[in-house]
């Protein structure tokens, strides 16, 4: 199968690194300087599974420049980029694609597949830590790599997710075939939306929400209220999703922060429309309380201009 992967940051380096290191036929879309350093000296990447220093030489180029198509396209942009990028995955899927967005945002390929009629297009998300850590550089902060993804609304698999999970298995990435992609998805946001609202709301880092006070207070209230919305939609799930989040988070480093919270930092994009606003407009639409994410939605519709 031939890999396109849209963005080339710590999740689609790791992704499309290993995937050629592996010998798979793979095109990275990438831009700038990390872009030219990819093109001069290949792209490195540091502490993974397949080796502590990999040097990798996949293909790459911007996403104007991207004329093919590819079997398989991996979305690996940042929320706030996907309608920057739906015209680059329109060129490039055609009926035989698969299209795997696995982004922090939930839902994010059921509203992408009515843009992109008679491709199939997934929902999914993956879990691993790992950021660029210089031009052409990417480096993986433990050990965990998992790609979950899967169709909505069918009994019938089709029967290109699971030779695609061979392949990804064969370049030594985890991967589960998802029978309900909208519970799976929603639990890995059960952890990633109270990690970044939280942690912004209060300017925390991992290490100061998981110690008892005010952040790990907030912490684990939206991760109750995201309970409540799961099982208002009737998600069910085998542990103690608090429990479950508290231990995450005394597995990151203490100093790590959510990606959102770095943006807001930065003053630029970032992802809290779909990590803020859109649980609390979630919780509205089904009748059910959510007065943290409420809160917070009022603090930075007013600290950002931003409407609910």
């Amino acid at each position: 199968m031939t890999y396109l992967v849209i963005g080339a940051g710590g999740v689609g380096g790791c992704i499309g690194g290993y995937l050629a290191d592996a010998g798979f036929d793979v095109t990275l879309i990438a831009r700038g300087r990390h872009l030219e350093a990819i093109h001069s000296r290949g792209l490195r990447l540091y502490n993974t599974r397949r080796g502590d220093e990999l040097c990798v030489h996949p293909k790459a180029c911007t996403a104007d420049e991207f004329t093919g198509r590819a079997d398989v396209i991996f979305v690996c942009v940042k929320g706030y980029s996907i309608d920057e990028v739906v015209p680059l995955i329109d060129r490039a899927a055609d009926a035989g694609s698969v299209v795997i967005p696995v982004l922090n945002i939930v839902g994010t390929g059921e509203r992408l597949a009515p843009r992109l009629p008679g491709r199939l297009v997934l929902d999914g998300c993956i879990y691993i830590g790992a950021y660029i850590s210089g031009p052409g550089e990417v480096t993986q902060t433990g050990d965990l790599f998992r790609i979950v993804y899967g169709q909505r609304d069918t009994d019938e698999p089709d029967g290109r997710l699971n030779k695609i999970a061979g392949e990804l298995r064969d370049a030594s990435i985890d991967v589960v075939v998802s029978d309900d992609i909208r519970r799976d998805a929603f639990r890995k946001f059960m952890f990633v939306s109270p990690l970044a609202a939280a942690g912004a709301y209060y300017d925390m880092t991992a290490g100061e929400l998981a110690a008892p006070g005010k952040g790990h207070d907030l912490f684990v209230e939206l991760i109750r209220e995201l309970q409540a919305i799961a099982d208002k939609r009737g998600y069910r799930f085998p542990d103690d999703m608090v429990e479950n989040s508290l231990r995450r988070l005394d597995a990151l480093s203490p100093d790590a922060t959510a990606s959102m919270q770095k943006d807001l930092k930065k003053g630029g994009s970032s992802e809290i429309d779909g990590l803020i606003f859109e649980p609390a407009r979630i919780a509205h639409e089904l009748g059910v309380p959510a007065p943290a994410y409420e809160q917070l939605s009022r603090f930075f519709e007013k600290r950002l201009g931003k409407k609910l």
